[in-house]
């Protein structure tokens, strides 16, 4: 591939990433930037995996644009990658920093319950969800910005647990729109609601109760994440980043009188503001 090609790839996914995930967008402003290409490859990797379901109106179409990038990632793809921008920054990244394979595709994978209408049936299942997908995503960020280590890993699983949850709130009125439960169905039934309440977009006492525990839980693995960031490498920490969006979030999402069947928006001016003033802090430096 000719170094301008290389290049466009390059501009591709920014703006990519850009438009489609501004928090992880406006996240990698704050890292090294020797280490920016590659962490905007695999979050232009990762937009590209989570809007299959929207481009898709029956699962197959869906497995199948999965599965090309499984193949892809294990050498198996038919044909070359120089015709889609983001295959070949991703492989770029693989080799330039050794990221597993295995991990991307445990991503991938995971995003396979995405194509279905099957509701999460419970909290054990979001959060595993959650450390296979945002989980799986910053312990590669971790490799990219340090190198990544079992411990790294150990605390990547807490931040997913913690971002995949307050994801699950954030995009609640989307998803019910489209009749897509990503809140654990157990957990809304214990407290006297059902998948149908959900699927009505409004908040009733019992579905408030449900979303509050799950941002309890969320709070939890949150705060665990961010006590085992201080005993991480400090050029690691930069990847945790989105970790200081969440806080904002959940602490917002808390307050009784915020309405989390309502569109759930944050500016981008909000975002870079509490990703500057985290940068700042002791915990990401």
């Amino acid at each position: 591939m000719s170094e301008t090609g290389s290049h466009a790839d390059a501009a591709f996914c920014a703006a990519l990433v850009r438009d489609a995930d501004f928090d992880r967008y406006a996240a990698t402003l704050f890292v090294d930037p020797q280490a920016r290409r590659s962490l905007l490859a695999l979050y232009a990797f990762n937009t590209e995996i989570v809007r299959v379901r929207e481009q898709v109106s029956q699962p197959l179409p869906g497995e199948i644009r999965l599965q090309w990038w499984i193949d892809t990632l294990a050498g198996n793809g038919h044909g070359g990658v120089e015709g889609n921008p983001v295959a070949a920054e991703l492989l770029r990244a693989v080799g330039q920093h050794a990221l597993p394979v295995a991990a991307l595709s445990q991503l991938i994978e995971a995003h396979f319950f995405d194509l279905y209408n099957d509701p999460m049936p419970d909290v054990t299942a979001l959060e595993a969800y959650a450390a296979d997908t945002d989980g799986t995503l910053l312990a590669l960020a971790a490799r990219i910005v340090d190198q990544g280590s079992g411990a790294i890993d150990h605390l990547a699983r807490h931040a997913g647990m913690a971002l995949g949850p307050t994801r699950a709130i954030a995009r609640l009125p989307f998803d019910a729109s489209r009749r897509q439960l990503f809140l654990p169905l157990e957990l809304i039934e214990r407290h006297g609601s059902n998948e149908a309440d959900a699927y009505a977009g409004k908040e009733t006492p019992a579905l408030r109760q449900a979303l509050n525990d799950l941002i309890a839980i969320a709070l939890t693995h949150l705060d665990a994440a961010q006590q085992l960031l201080v005993e991480a490498p400090r050029s690691a920490r930069r990847a945790f980043l989105p970790l200081a969006l969440a806080r904002r979030d959940l602490d917002l999402m808390a307050e009784a009188d915020t309405d989390l069947f309502a569109p759930f928006d944050r500016a981008r001016l909000a975002t870079l503001w509490t990703l500057w003033k985290a940068s700042r802090t002791k915990a990401f430096r």
